[in-house]
């Protein structure tokens, strides 16, 4: 029985290692992102802009069948957007304020490819999500915010949670160019899960206040 096991498992792994292929590449990605803010009618959260951002990075697909990989990477990203909202302790004033973030992107997916729809060329589905980790933060572009509201002047890191996750979808045509290289294009959107506010709920006691990022953006890349 044991040795029925390992058998196997060997042959498993034999087929793994001979029908596996690693493919990494390099991608860039410009953006338009937005933070959908959302609150109670006290406080009155709303999304008032989008922003343009630029992200790349590292790109690793690891095909586990002719048409499917499992598709993940380093990216660093861009996010952020601006948004108003009213307080109370200034006899309700509308404030506008921008909040921009770079974050270390740990995509999850999956790429479904088609066969190919000319020579040389397949489209290409990816569904899945991304872990991030904010490494920069600015309050209307500046590292240090002065809240108007208490006079204190706070870190712009101080306003953003310590981890971020989203939903992502993208669809895209790739085309081989040689035995082993590839250039690839698609459009992508990503829609944050997480509510990102560390400060508002934290430091200033409002209530059922949501920051959410959203993001569409083009993906260019090589993979070789």
């Amino acid at each position: 029985m044991k040795k029925s096991l390992l058998f196997l498992l060997a042959l498993a792994a034999s087929i793994t290692t001979a029908t596996a292929q690693v493919e990494i590449g390099l991608k860039i990605t410009p953006a338009i992102t937005s933070l959908r803010a959302e609150s109670s009618t006290v406080n009155a959260f709303a999304t008032d802009g989008s922003k343009l951002s630029l992200g790349g990075g590292l790109v690793v697909d690891y095909f586990f069948g002719e048409n499917y990989a499992f598709s993940t990477g380093l990216l660093l990203t861009g996010k952020g957007g601006s948004y108003t909202y009213r307080d109370p302790s200034l006899s309700g004033l509308a404030i506008s304020q921008k909040l921009t973030m770079q974050y270390l992107a740990l995509p999850i997916t999956v790429k479904l490819f088609t066969n190919e729809v000319a020579p040389a060329t397949r489209l290409y589905f990816q569904v899945g999500g991304s872990l991030n980790v904010p490494i920069g933060s600015r309050v209307n572009d500046s590292k240090y915010y002065i809240d108007p509201a208490t006079g204190a002047e706070n870190k712009a890191s101080e306003y953003v949670y310590f981890i971020d996750a989203d939903a992502l979808a993208s669809v895209g045509v790739e085309y081989q160019l040689g035995k082993s290289t590839k250039v690839f294009a698609g459009v992508c959107y990503n829609r944050g899960l997480v509510d990102i506010d560390h400060y508002f709920e934290r430091k200033r006691d409002f209530k059922d206040v949501t920051i959410k990022n959203s993001g569409f953006g083009l993906d260019l890349g090589m993979k070789f």
